[in-house]
């Protein structure tokens, strides 16, 4: 689904895509249709602007309709295209919860990977916003949540000490000599105990708990 409020741009989008062999399901022009049609049509993956016009001569921004869909839709990823590469911007994009974020001077085989890459549950950045927001979640790290935490296991911590790292799910998969399906499902099992929704929110937690260092190497000769 292709969500921006200029009729040329997200038709040439929606038709540069399906020509690709997407199939483009809907195509929205403001926030609140963009939300009330992916409700309808379910797609693997929004491609939002955040910059959707104005009502009342004040800008309408993407990033309500992106938590709104999020919520509503825990499989529907988003994947934000936008004029903007402001840090603000992208780091409110990623907290109300999209999977990636590119700028609109990506070129087309950039958008077509990158669209691929959030369909398969991967994090995609424009170079150098992913850094911004590991960044920022180290920063945040400062106050972890309280309470009991979900028991993972070894395998899952493993994969996402190394989603925790930027490493997609084949990178991760000859990381650790496993299938690309095996990697996925602990992704998923992982998502679910932890009650999250996508890598970007698992890259959160981890580097939260500190799984984004290397481990220390064991001492003492022995495992307990």
């Amino acid at each position: 689904m292709v969500v921006d409020d200029h009729p040329m741009w997200r038709d040439g989008v929606a038709r540069d895509l399906a020509e690709r062999g997407f199939e483009v399901r809907a195509t929205a022009g403001d926030a609140d249709s963009a939300v009330r049609i992916a409700g309808t049509v379910r797609p693997d993956v929004v491609l939002m602007d955040l910059n959707l016009g104005s009502v009342n001569g004040m800008p309408v921004s993407g990033v309500e309709a992106i938590r709104r869909i999020t919520g509503a839709l825990p499989e529907t990823r988003v994947l934000v295209l936008s004029a903007s590469g402001e840090h603000a911007d992208v780091l409110e994009a990623v907290k109300a919860g999209a999977s990636g974020y590119l700028v609109k001077s990506a070129s087309a085989t950039e958008l077509v990977e990158a669209v691929h890459q959030t369909a398969a549950g991967d994090a995609v950045f424009t170079a150098g916003l992913a850094g911004l927001v590991l960044g920022e979640y180290r920063r945040m790290a400062a106050e972890p949540a309280g309470g009991d935490e979900p028991s993972l296991t070894q395998r899952e911590t493993e994969v996402l000490r190394l989603v925790a790292k930027g490493l997609t799910a084949r990178q991760i998969a000859s990381r650790l000599t496993l299938s690309h399906r095996t990697v996925e499902n602990h992704v998923q099992s992982t998502l679910r105990k932890l009650q999250l929704h996508n890598r970007v929110e698992l890259a959160r937690y981890a580097i939260e708990h500190g799984l984004d260092a290397d481990p220390e190497p064991e001492r003492g000769g022995g495992r307990r």
